[in-house]
């Protein structure tokens, strides 16, 4: 959409007659020819005798190449601009915090995808990814967790820089044991330095708790005190032979905190909890003040000095014909 950004400048287009009008004419001095028949030749000539001045006369050509050349100049300082249509922007409004478990039972090669066989560990990498790269406005962290839980990636807004530590991690760099407690604590740790008053938390594990240090209920409800919101993932199938997956603990700690509990036992199930988590904390959009503006003021300005320029080519020749 075309605009002038200052419109108010073209209330100076009369300014110029303006001028004209309350302004005497500026007159040029002469040489004169001093002779003793000079009343003579008046009144021989029907001529008024004058001083040694002149008005200098511009003809209508003239005229009509100043009016464009100040009409430009308005415009240009009238600032034309094609604006575009307003962008909506991301807003970003909450920190989330994904806490993932790396001990060695992630590493159990039961997770299916096109029939062949991966690592649990391996597939929630994939689909983790994909979900974090559509959290652009999310303030994203990892804290990575098995016998201890460490920070991975602090809270940023630079999202490939969160999966590129997501993939730089493998199973086993946190110790052997699953920790959920210590995981939540370490996580609560984090968002106390956060300024984002919306705090998320995605709690993924395949196994129960140790048993050290804070327990998992403890843990969720001093997260409930901070209002971070937990929400569950659990990997594998709880009534598969071996798995120790607790669904009830991750259950109850995704209540205490208004979070939910998702299972995913294999790509397609954790693909489908990770578009249901992105419609219960979905993003927050906003109009962007800020409009694409495209300037176009040097376009009037150009036109301005090239019509000066050729006025002042048209008084020149216009001089040079009347000398000769």
């Amino acid at each position: 959409m075309f605009e002038f950004s200052n419109t108010w400048v073209f209330f100076l287009l009369p300014l110029p007659f303006i001028v004209w009008w309350v302004l005497p004419p500026m007159r040029r001095r002469a040489n004169t020819l001093i002779a003793p028949f000079a009343a003579q030749a008046a009144v021989a000539s029907k001529q008024k005798l004058r001083r040694s001045a002149w008005i200098s006369k511009r003809n209508a050509l003239q005229w009509i190449l100043l009016f464009l050349a100040w009409l430009c100049l308005l415009g240009a300082l009238a600032r034309p601009q094609l604006v575009g249509q307003p962008e909506m922007k991301v807003k970003t409004a909450r920190s989330f915090l994904v806490a993932a478990d790396i001990s060695f039972s992630m590493a159990a090669r039961d997770w299916v995808k096109n029939d062949q066989r991966f690592t649990r560990w391996e597939g929630v990498k994939e689909v983790m990814g994909e979900f974090i790269s559509r959290r652009e406005g999310d303030r994203m962290g990892l804290v990575f967790f098995g016998t201890n839980a460490y920070l991975q990636t602090p809270f940023t807004s630079e999202l490939d820089i969160v999966e590129w530590f997501l993939d730089e991690t493998d199973v086993g760099m946190a110790g052997q044991m699953t920790s959920i407690g210590k995981a939540i604590g370490f996580g609560i740790r984090l968002f106390e330095q956060d300024t984002l008053d919306h705090k998320v938390m995605l709690l993924l594990t395949d196994g129960s708790d140790g048993g050290k240090g804070i327990t998992p209920l403890d843990a969720a409800y001093m997260a409930q005190k901070d209002s971070i919101k937990i929400y569950t993932l659990g990997i594998g199938d709880p009534d598969a032979p071996g798995s120790d997956l607790d669904e009830e603990s991750l259950k109850a700690i995704s209540e205490i905190t208004g979070g939910q509990y998702f299972r995913a036992i294999d790509h397609e199930s954790l693909s489908e909890a990770y578009e249901l988590l992105d419609q219960l904390e979905p993003m927050e959009f906003e109009e962007e003040e800020y409009k694409p503006v495209t300037e176009l003021y040097y376009y009037p300005t150009v036109a301005s000095i090239v019509i000066a320029l050729l006025l002042l080519f048209i008084r020149s020749i216009i001089a040079a014909v009347k000398r000769t």
